[in-house]
């Protein structure tokens, strides 16, 4: 008999590795012990040769579910003497080295559990298990111990102390372990702060008659505040929008069932399988058939689509169990402010919104909103619109070879933090707007939080090359404290290198060409990039190709008013549009503008959002992209061999991108229908992209930017490269500016353009 040592990283901790490694040691009639520490879960494994190297194949190639194996190795040992198999606590001898466990979804046997009268946790709202539960919501520090968490200040029952102890439950060494006995207390408060006396068990059927009755009910989930309404209420879904302060854009709808839903929708294998995913992200659905007649129209105005979420937890759960209809399960917040955790917080800012609360008594540590996802019609593309809850903070597919610590701060809007403190990198959940105080104060949280937790200090931060980004100005003032290097790096640059990364494409031996297009972005040549080409060799990008300058105008407010890049790109003596839109006073008030202006942009974002105003569909966006969302929206389908491309590639490689608005123009003068202008626009915007790759001689393209979240575009162009090229897009991290910070990353660590 002989002692083996095997050590395993990767997302081992908080997804019941521990219990299933002993578990698995007894079937094999091994002793021994294993245990969490900073770098993942080490096991001593004493037995024959034999069964050991069984038992190390079975648990590498089957670990438990939610779990993901980095790296693992197995080496003899000196020779220890064991009684038995043990779980032993978790010893940190040196710092963090591991990755984070992410929040799992509520799991079906908990499900039943919850739902049986005759199980004891029937109807406790906080029930998990080994396979589900909070993790980074509650997460202090790590190794992931209940002591590391907030569960901290719930000691466990005797019952939920022998299902923790118990090697035969599935509960065995839960660290979230807890019951109505011993734990999380919900409660239900009205707009004056009275709690009310309700039941433990009546709850939810109260809670579905305030739905019914139509009110609006915020709602404590274990990542974070949720309002929720019932969606099928056409006044309260109004009323929901006119106190939230959210006038057009979408509401995400919660779903009590997947058969429900399936009812209402018609769903592909990967749309299902995301919902009912441990990350249980909210996906977006097209509207196919007619059982979604009944929602409100005002959960989505004016959209062919919905986003649909399933239950993620077990309060969720519970009041899925009560409803058979969809309900509004939208972010706790005022709009443009991040998701609220704190119940007084909330319970201040949301008085004026919502009419009940649920609230308890578990401190959030990391709040998250829900992660959004949509798959393309044709070849089932998935696109991360949001990368938060499920997916955060862990990135997998990296190695580091850098003996530096190193923090990226991202972007100004859909903000992420990445920070590479040991062996592997982490990408902090989606943070909003930086614009926005709250969001700025979750941002330098967080940055503070990757400190504290991996206890060690950046020696290098990076940051956008812009100026006056919040981020990069937080950046440069934060390197004043821990005197760390500050080097500033290219957007659209830190974009392309991003989906370099994703399919590590570094080290290809081909050149590969960049397709960046978003809404704007501070060039290398001082002005408003948006709509580039690069071309990737040997550690270097260089610029080869962009859509050619428009003006930019009246400085943010043209994000704002797409009616403002129409008339960039249109010449002002055209009244037959413009005249329509604006006022002469303020035509020449632009046109003056115009002749005194030297910022320029070549963005495609506004270049759409140019069409979407030019074709009435939107001259003010409420929110972000709404313009570009409304475009896509008013097509389902095309036939390549009908359409046709408005401009083509100049031979030095520019865009013409005002002649596309005046040939759009002339197709509106013959009445040509928007939804066959708008199949034309991204057929020639997928056409230019090839002729781009052809007169480079490059096969290989990598797109990233915000306007790749156009799934049509995706679909489009997949179907014009066929064989002939290959395409990368983003896939783990969203194609908006949400991968910047790992895009920023990755071109420091690789050394691009600094040969």
């Amino acid at each position: 008999m002989k002692t083996y040592k095997i050590v395993i990283t990767g997302q081992v901790q908080g997804v019941g590795f521990r219990p299933y490694v002993y578990t698995l040691a007894k079937q094999f009639n091994l002793k021994g012990t294993v245990s969490n520490n900073e770098e993942g879960v080490i096991i001593c494994a004493h037995g024959s040769k034999d069964a050991v190297n069984e038992f190390y194949d079975t648990l590498i190639n089957h670990p438990p579910k939610v779990s993901k194996i980095d790296e693992h190795y197995i080496v003899e040992s000196e020779s220890m003497i064991f009684q038995d198999f043990r779980i032993i606590p978790s010893k940190v001898e040196s710092k963090l080295n591991l990755q984070l466990t992410p929040d799992f979804a509520i799991c079906e046997s908990c499900q039943q559990d919850i739902s049986d009268p005759k199980n004891r946790r029937y109807n406790y709202p906080y029930t998990t298990c080994v396979d589900c539960g909070p993790r980074w919501a509650i997460t202090k520090t790590f190794p992931f111990e209940r002591h590391h968490t907030s569960m901290k200040e719930f000691d466990m029952c005797n019952h939920c102390q022998e299902e923790y102890s118990n090697p035969e439950n599935r509960r065995f060494h839960s660290q979230t372990n807890s019951c109505s006995t011993c734990g999380i207390e919900m409660y239900l408060i009205d707009i004056t702060g009275k709690k009310l006396e309700i039941d433990k068990n009546s709850i939810f059927n109260s809670v579905k008659e305030f739905l019914l009755n139509g009110s609006i009910l915020a709602i404590k989930n274990t990542s974070g505040y949720l309002l929720c309404c019932d969606a099928r209420n056409e006044a309260v879904v109004k009323n929901l929008r006119l106190k939230k302060n959210r006038p057009q854009k979408p509401f995400a709808l919660l779903y009590p069932s997947l058969k429900l839903l399936k009812s209402h929708f018609q769903i592909t294998n990967s749309q299902e399988s995301s919902l009912v995913s441990p990350e249980r992200p909210i996906v977006i659905l097209p509207k196919l058939g007619s059982g979604h007649s009944e929602i409100a129209s005002s959960v989505a105005p004016n959209l062919n689509q919905l986003g649909i979420m399933l239950p993620n937890s077990s309060l969720l759960q519970l009041i899925a169990n009560e409803i058979d209809f969809p309900i509004v399960g939208t972010s706790g917040n005022i709009s443009g402010s991040p998701i609220l955790r704190d119940n007084d917080e909330a319970f201040e800012k949301l008085k004026s919104i919502a009419d009940y609360f649920v609230q308890h008594d578990l401190d959030i540590i990391h709040p998250q909103d829900d992660s959004v996802l949509k798959f393309s019609q044709k070849y089932s593309e998935r696109v991360l619109f949001r990368r938060s809850r499920g997916y955060a903070p862990n990135y997998f597919n990296f190695k580091n070879d850098s003996d530096k610590i190193i923090m990226a701060v991202g972007a100004h809007l859909k903000s992420t933090i990445a920070f590479l403190p040991n062996d592997y990198l982490y990408v902090s959940q989606y943070l909003g707007h930086l614009d926005n105080y709250d969001s700025y104060q979750r941002f330098v949280e967080i940055a503070c939080d990757f400190i504290s937790i991996f206890r060690e200090d950046p020696q290098v931060i990076l940051v956008d090359k812009h100026p006056a980004y919040q981020s990069t100005l937080y950046g440069k003032s934060f390197s004043k404290k821990f005197n760390a290097e500050v080097y500033e790096i290219q957007h659209h640059k830190a974009h392309f290198a991003s989906v370099l990364a994703e399919h590590k494409l570094f080290e290809d031996s081909h050149d590969i060409l960049g397709v960046v297009w978003d809404g704007t972005g501070f060039g290398d040549d001082q002005q408003i990039w948006g709509g580039e080409f690069f071309r990737y060799h040997n550690r270097g990008m260089q610029r080869v190709a962009h859509f050619e300058y428009y003006n930019w105008l009246a400085n943010d407010k043209m994000a704002k008013n797409p009616k403002l890049s129409l008339l960039s790109l249109m010449d002002n003596q055209d009244e037959s549009v413009l005249s329509k839109k604006f006022t002469t006073n303020e035509l020449d008030i632009y046109e003056t503008l115009k002749e005194r202006n030297n910022l320029e942009t070549s963005s495609v974002g506004r270049l759409f959002d140019a069409v979407a105003s030019l074709l009435d569909i939107c001259d003010y966006n409420s929110y972000e992209g709404e313009a570009a969302i409304k475009l896509e929206n008013l097509v389902t389908q095309y036939d390549l061999k009908n359409c046709k491309a408005y401009v083509s590639v100049l031979e030095d490689g520019s865009i013409p991108t005002k002649i596309i608005i005046n040939k759009i123009k002339d197709d509106v003068e013959e009445g040509i229908e928007n939804s066959k202008i708008i199949i034309n626009f991204l057929y020639t915007l997928a056409s230019i992209i090839l002729q781009i790759a052809k007169q480079q001689h490059i096969t290989k393209i990598a797109c990233s930017g915000g306007v790749f979240q156009n799934t049509m575009l995706i679909d489009m162009l997949k179907e014009l490269a066929r064989d002939d090229f290959e395409l990368f897009f983003n896939r783990n991290l969203s194609p908006n500016d949400e991968n910047i910070s790992l895009g920023q990353m990755m071109y420091y660590l690789h050394g691009i353009d600094t040969k």
